[in-house]
């Protein structure tokens, strides 16, 4: 009788431990594509960013993979936990990338993409995303001037900012230029700032433009 009793523990703390983990499929509450030009040889080459709110019962840290398919083109991206993007914005976490592109650089499929989200588990779910930008760029690429304590900026789009980026390389500013000539030191840039790059943008059609870095210090 003892043994029966001791047999039926670890079964049930089997069961708990099976039980713990919900069965539920994962969700996208809601996801954006938007076209990104980079400075190119030819032409700008262009990126993909692209970014989704997902939700599990068990937790963000319960997803294992999100793929980005264009099924008429045949084309799969991939990205798991370990190399996706992540940010918080409006108490909101979001997952993507930034760099989704076309070998050799070749012009990215517009049209109908569909985005599939797993969990550890095994559950899935997807949705549909359509990005119809345009073909061609809309604007010339922006050029980003600095010396002598003064920037310049040639852009017709409608919305400019600085990347600021420090010694590594990293991201550690954002600041929103409404003028295309000024001074550098009227823009308070943090101490640990080296280089600026020029993200010029169009939120109408999801649309922008990210120059080189250009030295501040």
């Amino acid at each position: 009788m003892k043994l029966k009793h001791f047999l039926l523990i670890p079964l049930f703390v089997f069961l708990v431990g099976f039980f713990s983990c919900s069965r539920e499929e994962p969700k996208i509450l809601y996801g954006f594509m938007e076209l990104v030009y980079y400075p190119g040889r030819a032409r700008p080459e262009e990126r993909y960013s692209f970014f989704i709110i997902p939700e599990d019962d068990d937790g963000i840290e319960n997803l294992d993979e999100l793929y980005l398919y264009h099924d008429r083109e045949g084309l799969r991206w991939l990205f798991t936990s370990e190399d996706w993007l992540s940010y918080e914005e409006d108490g909101k976490t979001w997952i993507g990338s930034r760099s989704i592109a076309m070998p050799e650089d070749a012009p990215l499929p517009r049209g109908l993409y569909r985005a599939v989200l797993i969990n550890k588990g095994g559950e899935s779910t997807e949705r549909s995303f359509t990005f119809d930008g345009p073909e061609n760029p809309i604007y010339p690429f922006p050029v980003l001037s600095i010396g002598e304590g003064t920037y310049h900026i040639d852009s017709q789009y409608p919305v400019s900012h600085f990347l600021c980026y420090d010694q590594q390389g990293k991201i550690i500013q954002t600041v929103m230029i409404t003028e295309n000539d000024g001074s550098i030191r009227n823009l308070r840039f943090s101490n640990a700032v080296r280089t600026v790059a020029l993200w010029a943008e169009d939120p109408e059609f999801r649309i922008s433009a990210l120059t080189e870095a250009a030295s501040v210090r």
